[in-house]
C-alpha cells in the first residue's frame, strides 16, 4: 500500500551540511517562523541512550549510532510539518537521503572550508568523526560530503549571512519553491 504524498506546504523541511554549519541555530530560527516543532536527530538519540553522540561512538560503537540515526531520520521526513536538523554524516546514507528527498523539503547549508575552519575549535570536541584527525584529514572529509549535500533541494550559501539573514533568506526560497 502507497503512502499518500504531503502536500508541498505540509512537508517537513531537513537541513543537512557538514557538522558546525548551523542547521541547529538556523533549523530552530525557521521552525520560530513557520510556528513548527524543531527536532535536531543528533539530540533526541542523545536523550535516549543519556549520552552525548561522542560517549555513545566510544560505548556502542558508530554503527549503533548510525543505525539508530537512520531509523529516526527516516521516520522523521515522513512526518508532516517538522523542521529537522540531520547530523553532518547522516544524509551521507542512502536510504535517508532518498527518503528525504522523497518526503521532505532538503535545504542544505553551504559554508565554504574557509569559514568553516574558524569554526573549529567551537565543535571539535564534540564531534566523534572528527577525533584524533588533523586538519587535512578534516578538509578531505568535509569536501567528500559536499556531493551528497548537494543532491538537496535548495542549496543556501551561509559564508555571508548571519543566522537570521540566512533563515530569512530560507523562508524567501520555500515561498518560491
Amino acid at each position: 500500500m502507497r503512502e499518500r504524498e504531503l502536500p508541498l506546504h505540509e512537508k517537513s523541511i531537513v537541513f543537512v551540511g557538514f557538522m558546525g554549519v548551523g542547521k541547529t541555530t538556523i533549523g530552530k530560527l525557521v521552525a520560530e517562523k513557520l510556528n513548527r516543532d524543531f527536532i535536531d536527530v543528533d539530540e533526541v538519540i542523545e536523550k535516549e541512550f543519556g549520552m552525548t553522540p561522542r560517549e555513545i561512538f566510544e560505548a556502542y560503537g558508530e554503527k549503533t549510532f548510525r543505525e539508530r540515526e537512520k531509523a529516526l531520520s527516516i521516520s522523521l521526513s515522513k512526518q508532516p510539518s517538522q523542521v529537522i536538523s540531520l547530523g553532518g554524516g547522516a544524509f551521507l546514507n542512502e536510504e535517508i537521503r532518498q527518503a528525504c528527498l522523497e518526503n521532505s523539503h532538503v535545504i542544505f547549508l553551504d559554508l565554504s572550508w574557509e569559514a568553516w575552519k574558524e569554526r573549529l575549535s567551537l565543535i571539535l570536541d564534540s564531534r566523534p568523526v572528527l577525533q584524533n584527525k588533523s586538519l587535512e584529514e578534516i578538509e578531505e572529509l568535509f569536501y567528500s560530503r559536499q556531493k551528497a549535500y548537494s543532491l538537496s533541494h535548495i542549496k543556501v550559501s551561509t559564508d555571508h549571512l548571519n543566522e537570521e539573514e540566512a533563515a530569512n533568506h530560507i523562508m524567501e526560497s520555500l515561498k518560491l519553491s
